[in-house]
């Protein structure tokens, strides 16, 4: 009834109705259905609710592989993450070793690490089925932008969502491209698997995202057999949980300290306590701790000193992989800001009806068009460029589109919370998915590099290429 959505979200219903229902109105007075639920796998109609080209427009960048992945792997999560999401969500729960093991085996794990030998192995040899019936001949780089969307930025529960792989998104890539080939199998068919959890150990309490002055030390042992690490990394996301940890250290402390990149295993040595950050303990945040952790000479990434550089290499995949869930989170709340306008009534007409309202929905929908029209031909263009150049053509334009996505996510939230009211700053009820997104809007904007480091970065890799012009 009009009342009961005036009080409560269609969410309610889901998990009552069995319990409640006595029968169906077959011909309601109005002649139309009260409510559009979709069922599981079923993309919204909402205006601006789905990228342009999933709501019927034409689109160079996607095929028919890619309709079927995204309607697979929206049912998947339907069905299997989010009846239980919110509530988890909100008692910092961790995804559990079974949903791990789903997410590795329906091909959700494996499609949110960039192509390579790594995804045909784990089909080959795992039993690894890929979303939508693809292969791994078929997946590219606009696949993996559709699983970051649906598994992080759609879903609605910031933390949660990071707790299903956000640490194994930025810190498996080093070991499977620079780890001794046994190495990188081994820890590859563990992690995509879902059997063992991987994160990225950088950042330290000490130097923040300041890489070169890590403060964390590796020393030879005497025997060169292996490492002995000692120091602290802070802000470690999947850190509470995670068996692996890919870290920066210092090999060689000096004026120039000699940075390299580890992977250390869970073990003796090795202590991880969870950091309170403003979404929920469900991403498993950690502080950890290394004190004498041992370290085979084997589990070195690269050589020995290439630290930064590797570090570097992995930058323009993370800050793209963050402005896919980040601006598909924006785009949520703008459905969210749709559907709220047209059915909220205030001095005796809907919101909609108001022009400031409408100014604020144009706005918003403009803006998140704007970053996806540019993620996805920055995507285009990593799909036809190698790492290598990628590094010199796109390195600027990535930093500035992640600028500019956590612009728009700002802008995103404070209207969204102008729009709600009071709902919006309640953990319950009808503004919910809009108070977790502006309790998580400014992850993104820090974390990978914050936005002031991105727009001097992204203006200063133009200037490499200005030619001697004049006015």
């Amino acid at each position: 009834t009009k009342q009961f959505y005036s009080f409560h979200r269609q969410d309610v219903l889901r998990s009552m109705a069995a319990k409640y229902a006595i029968g169906t109105i077959a011909d309601p007075p109005t002649g139309k259905k009260a409510v559009v639920k979709l069922a599981p796998g079923e993309l919204s109609t909402v205006p601006y609710a789905e990228p342009s080209a999933f709501q019927g427009v034409p689109s160079p960048y996607y095929d028919d592989s890619h309709r079927r992945f995204r309607r697979d792997l929206r049912a998947f999560f339907d069905t299997e993450v989010m009846p239980d999401a919110v509530a988890n969500d909100a008692r910092g729960v961790h995804p559990s070793k079974e949903l791990w093991r789903k997410l590795g085996m329906r091909g959700v794990l494996a499609c949110r690490v960039q192509s390579g030998p790594w995804l045909k192995d784990v089909v080959e040899n795992c039993g690894v089925q890929l979303p939508g019936g693809i292969t791994p001949e078929q997946f590219d780089p606009f696949h993996e932008l559709i699983a970051h969307e649906e598994s992080s930025g759609r879903l609605g529960v910031p933390g949660y969502a990071d707790g299903m792989g956000a640490g194994l998104v930025i810190g498996l890539p080093p070991v499977l491209q620079f780890g001794e080939p046994a190495l990188a199998r081994r820890i590859g068919r563990e992690v995509l698997t879902g059997e063992k959890q991987i994160c990225l150990a950088i950042s330290g309490p000490e130097a923040g995202s300041d890489v070169a002055n890590v403060a964390c030390v590796a020393r030879l042992s005497s025997c060169r057999t292996h490492y002995l690490v000692s120091g602290v990394k802070k802000w470690i996301t999947n850190g509470v949980f995670s068996d692996y940890f890919v870290t920066a250290v210092v090999t060689k402390p000096g004026r120039k300290p000699e940075l390299s990149l580890m992977l250390i295993e869970r073990g003796e040595g090795v202590d991880t306590k969870p950091i309170k950050t403003s979404y929920s303990p469900a991403a498993g945040t950690a502080y950890v701790t290394f004190d004498n952790a041992k370290v085979p000479t084997g589990n070195v990434l690269g050589k020995i000193g290439e630290g930064f550089k590797l570090i570097m290499h992995n930058f323009n995949h993370e800050r793209w992989y963050i402005v896919a869930g980040a601006n598909r989170a924006s785009r949520l709340v703008v459905e969210e800001c749709l559907k709220w306008a047209t059915q909220r009534e205030v001095f005796r007409a809907r919101l909609i009806d108001q022009p400031v309202i409408r100014n604020k929905l144009a706005r918003l929908a403009s803006q998140v068009e704007g970053v996806q029209a540019w993620l996805e031909a920055v995507t285009f263009a990593m799909k036809h460029t190698t790492h290598e150049e990628q590094a010199v053509k796109l390195a600027g334009p990535i930093a500035l589109l992640k600028h500019f996505c956590t612009r728009v996510a700002n802008d995103v939230s404070d209207e969204a919370c102008q729009i709600f009211g009071g709902r919006a700053i309640t953990q319950t009820g009808m503004g919910q998915v809009v108070e977790r997104f502006q309790r998580s809007a400014k992850f993104a904007a820090i974390l990978g590099g914050s936005e002031e480091v991105m727009a001097d970065l992204g203006v200063r890799q133009a200037m490499r290429a200005m030619p001697n012009a004049k006015l």
